[in-house]
């Protein structure tokens, strides 16, 4: 797909200063930026170290806002000190995060040609799912007027892998999350050795008995010749009796597994149920997943 852009330049010299302003949008993401005194060569989205022009990402997906020769800082010793903070904020204008300066560890500056930033971020708590989010980039020389700035709309999805099939329940979120890689899966690919969990947040819709919940919670996964490689009938069990407190459960629930070994009959089919022992509420979360060799 062929990116359009309109770049709108304006300069001005007066009494020996010079004074510049650049807008730029790309109207395929939506990627707007605006720059005062500093400019930059290129300014992209990218997802896994790939371009892209898309605004709409599965829930835990991590995107970077990349500048590509970024000029115009004032340096000091041949170092120049940029500040870059994100704020993000819902279509009503709410501030939903906000983050101090990426590049505060720098304190004596940075001296790279051509000079490249980057602003990352993950799409998780406490952003949702089938919402509609605006991001703002926002650049500034430390020891000097110049600033730059982005603005980007989004939207962010459910990871379409995963199958959830609830039943008198309501809930925020469903995913997986690689404890090795430190990170949302959002594709199939797990590897040997790596801590999986499959988390459930915002579960409502369990009966309640003096602040608590008893829920059973089993776990199962087979191979594609239909071996039981997981197998756990309730692993929730040890809370018939005592339940768990309905504050904590409704927060987050989760399950884990681990795969050991060099090899595997792909796909693997996992699937986690949770039911209510006091009630007919109850969820069903199913995957396939590519295990890497």
């Amino acid at each position: 797909m062929k990116t359009t852009t309109i770049v709108i330049l304006v300069s001005l010299a007066l009494s020996g200063c010079n004074f510049s302003k650049s807008v730029k949008k790309d109207f395929v993401s939506g990627l707007t930026t605006t720059g005062n005194v500093l400019s930059c060569d290129d300014v992209y989205l990218s997802v896994n170290d790939e371009r892209t022009t898309k605004s709409s990402f599965p829930y835990g997906e991590k995107i970077c806002v990349n500048y590509d020769d970024i000029q115009g800082f004032i340096k000091e010793n041949g170092n120049v000190f940029p500040e870059l903070f994100l704020v993000i904020t819902d279509l009503t204008g709410d501030t939903v995060m906000y983050t101090d300066d990426l590049y505060s560890e720098y304190k004596d500056g940075l001296n790279y040609t051509p000079l490249k930033l980057v602003a990352d971020l993950t799409l998780a708590s406490p952003m949702h799912s089938n919402r509609e989010y605006n991001l703002s980039v926002n650049i500034r020389d430390k020891k000097g007027s110049g600033t730059f700035n982005s603005k980007y709309k989004f939207s962010i999805k459910p990871d379409e892998m995963i199958t959830v099939n609830p039943e008198e329940v309501q809930y925020n979120e469903a995913y997986l999350f690689s404890q090795g890689n430190d990170r949302v899966i959002t594709d199939t690919r797990i590897k040997f050795d790596d801590n999986i969990y499959i988390f459930i947040e915002g579960l409502k819709g369990f009966k309640e008995e003096n602040g608590l919940v008893y829920p059973g919670l089993s776990l199962q996964g087979k191979d594609s010749k239909d071996n039981n490689i997981l197998d756990y009938s309730d692993l929730f069990s040890g809370y018939t009796d005592t339940g768990i407190a309905a504050s904590d459960f409704t927060q987050q629930v989760s399950a884990h597994f681990k795969l050991t070994g060099s090899e595997f009959n792909n796909p693997f089919h996992v699937e986690l149920n949770i039911w209510d022992k006091k009630s007919s509420a109850k969820l069903r979360i199913s995957v396939n997943l590519t295990v890497e060799q």
